[in-house]
């Protein structure tokens, strides 16, 4: 799978800068991503990944004192390879779910969200139009469990699974599936250039968004300290306003200082 390291402020640099590294800090973090996911982590025209959870992950490791590896994987191999430790961090506009934390750890969420339905132009303009039509879903993600979920209930005639953005569009362009249920911030992102695409209806599931991790590894707890610092220092918000050309909601998991996730 490609690869990318990016060096960022080392041990030395780290202590200059005031930064605490624990005994838990390491050299390298190496991050699992599914590249591709605009505008969270994607490739820019020269090849270098790029996106707001990039960013993100660069910001966490400068706090660190480590450097990034990216790894790009999967969306649905994200799991296993955060589990078996071939991965240190996942991200990929991650959702955390009560079923999820029974098998790895989440820090803090940073991004508030829902799912969407996305359609040609003049295709189906609301999932009341998706009866008897097919959607495309991404393998494993929370899009995928709404779909399979609500399948009987709007009457799609199949749910097609795909790994990335990118071939859905593809496929739902060239007419072989009818809509595209995924989260509405990617979507709305990608169409905007886009006028033969529309994202035609807003799902509200009230997700968060956050880096996900073996479950109780220290690292998660070392991030989610970090993550109380970005907040509070206006890091996250700056980032909002990069990626999303606006500044993040008052009261949103983008600025607000929130406890590590748990089933307690």
């Amino acid at each position: 799978m490609p690869r990318q390291g990016m060096r960022l402020t080392g041990w030395a640099m780290a202590l200059l800068a005031g930064t605490t590294l624990s005994a838990t800090a390491q050299d390298t973090l190496t991050v699992g991503a599914n590249i591709g996911n605009v505008p969270w982590e994607f490739q820019d025209e020269s090849g270098e990944f790029v996106g707001f959870e990039i960013d993100l992950v660069a910001a966490v490791a400068e706090r660190l004192g480590a450097q990034v590896e990216t790894v790009n994987i999967p969306f649905n191999g994200l799991f296993s390879a955060v589990q078996s430790g071939r991965i240190d961090i996942a991200t990929s506009s991650i959702t955390i779910t009560d079923e999820r934390l029974e098998s790895v750890s989440f820090a803090q969420p940073y991004y508030d969200s829902d799912q969407s339905l996305t359609a040609l132009a003049d295709g189906p303009a609301s999932l009341a139009e998706m009866k008897g039509r097919v959607v495309g879903v991404d393998t494993g993600s929370t899009g995928d469990m709404w779909a399979t979920a609500q399948a009987e209930a709007y009457g799609f005639s199949d749910i097609r699974r795909y790994e990335g953005l990118a071939p859905a569009m593809l496929d739902l362009q060239a007419g072989r599936i009818d809509g595209y249920v995924s989260d509405i911030p990617a979507l709305q992102y990608y169409v905007r250039d886009k006028p033969q695409l529309e994202v035609v209806e807003r799902i509200p599931t009230g997700e968060k968004y956050s880096m996900m991790f073996a479950k109780d590894a220290a690292l998660a707890t070392q991030v989610n300290t970090v993550l109380d610092d970005l907040k509070t220092e206006g890091v996250l918000a700056k980032l909002h306003e990069k990626w999303f050309g606006v500044a993040p909601d008052e009261g949103s998991s983008t600025v607000t200082v929130l406890p590590m996730p748990s089933l307690d």
